[in-house]
């Protein structure tokens, strides 16, 4: 394992931590190998019965990729790319969807910042997640704020929270909390933050074969305790603006609706990339009729777009290496986004028989 992440076994379950708490955790490419190496492991080993993946931080779990790499390479490379910039993503998205089929229990705790490919880590798929969030939880898929579209299988995930919370989410890149994730189907369990110490400890203490049920045992009596969700309070307001046809007439909603909430994602929403938030709209649109291997093979065709029309250059400039939050984004106005710009980012790549994620079930 890397310096940033350390798996063990102990007690018939695998631990993976991630130790990367000066930049929240954010993945590397030695990283995600590192973690791919752990699972990939642990599979098939009948000493292995449970997955634990957890942070040395409560700040963190994970707030996504490593942008700032994402930039150095992305403008050194040949039309916006490189091959270390190829291999994170193709390695990055076939690690989702190793976790999403892990055919043991695989138990993520969400504690601190889940962005973007800290989600990836950890939604996993219902036959074994068992994702933990607490009230210092902080959850988003903020990639329209840096000119992408929510990969790592957001296409999958997203498409499939209940009623138009997916589109909110994708499209205005604002961040929830426990009760919100709950809600959206993002999260399964609250705990307290002041009450980690004792699952940790439980989860040290249970074997892997037990695992699951131990948790479940313990986190039940929290669930009342996570506090109210605005997203469910706000859930026919979000139907209702969200349910439009398009980004332009999503927007043209809440502007017209005087209420806190939705002027609040319409803000949001007025500094987002416009081309990337009809990208993401159309991303979704398509997500929901595919299944999690269709969703990640079309994430890894938009993301070689996407480095190539450089708009995430241009975001990840804005946000992170010059910070004057002021990016130039290409077209500046919704307006001037047409539906032939949209469907390039969806046009093939690569023939099927060579695409980098052709072997994905």
């Amino acid at each position: 394992m890397s310096e940033f992440v350390h798996s063990s076994v102990s007690n018939r379950t695998g631990f993976i931590t991630l130790d990367r708490p000066k930049a929240l955790n954010s993945l590397s490419l030695a990283m995600v190998r590192d973690l791919a190496a752990a699972l990939q492991a642990w599979r098939d080993d009948a000493g292995v019965d449970a997955v634990v993946i957890r942070s040395s931080s409560e700040k963190a779990f994970c707030a996504g990729g490593d942008i700032r790499f994402f930039y150095d390479v992305g403008r050194a490379g040949v039309q916006g790319g490189s091959a270390q910039l190829e291999d994170f993503f193709t390695e990055e998205y076939a690690l989702n969807h190793l976790i999403h089929f892990y055919p043991k229990p695989y138990i993520a705790l969400m504690d601190g910042v889940v962005m973007g490919g800290g989600m990836g880590v950890a939604q996993g798929g219902p036959d074994c997640r068992l994702r933990i969030v607490t009230e210092r939880t902080k959850m988003a898929m903020p990639e329209v704020n840096i000119g992408l579209f929510p990969d790592v299988g957001g296409s999958y995930f997203l498409s499939r929270a209940p009623g138009q919370l997916g589109n909110y989410l994708g499209l205005t890149g604002l961040t929830i909390v426990a009760a919100d994730a709950l809600y959206s189907g993002l999260a399964d369990y609250f705990v307290p933050g002041a009450d980690m110490a004792a699952l940790a400890a439980l989860i040290e203490a249970t074997p892997g074969a037990q695992l699951r049920q131990a948790v479940a045992a313990f986190v039940a009596p929290f669930q009342a305790s996570a506090g109210g969700s605005v997203l469910q309070a706000e859930r026919a307001t979000i139907d209702r603006h969200f349910g439009a046809g398009s980004v332009a007439a999503i927007m043209a909603s809440l502007a017209a609706d005087e209420g806190a909430f939705a002027q609040k994602a319409l803000k949001a929403m007025a500094t987002r990339s416009p081309l990337m938030m009809a990208v993401t709209h159309e991303l979704l649109r398509r997500g929901a009729a595919l299944d999690v291997a269709g969703c990640l093979r079309m994430e890894r065709t938009l993301v070689r777009h996407n480095f190539e029309d450089g708009e995430v250059l241009e975001g990840v400039r804005a946000l992170v290496i010059d910070k004057d939050n002021a990016p130039r984004w290409k077209p500046a106005a919704l307006a001037e986004v047409t539906a032939e710009m949209v469907e390039r980012f969806f046009a093939p790549v690569w023939p099927d028989y060579a695409h980098p994620l052709r072997h994905l079930a």
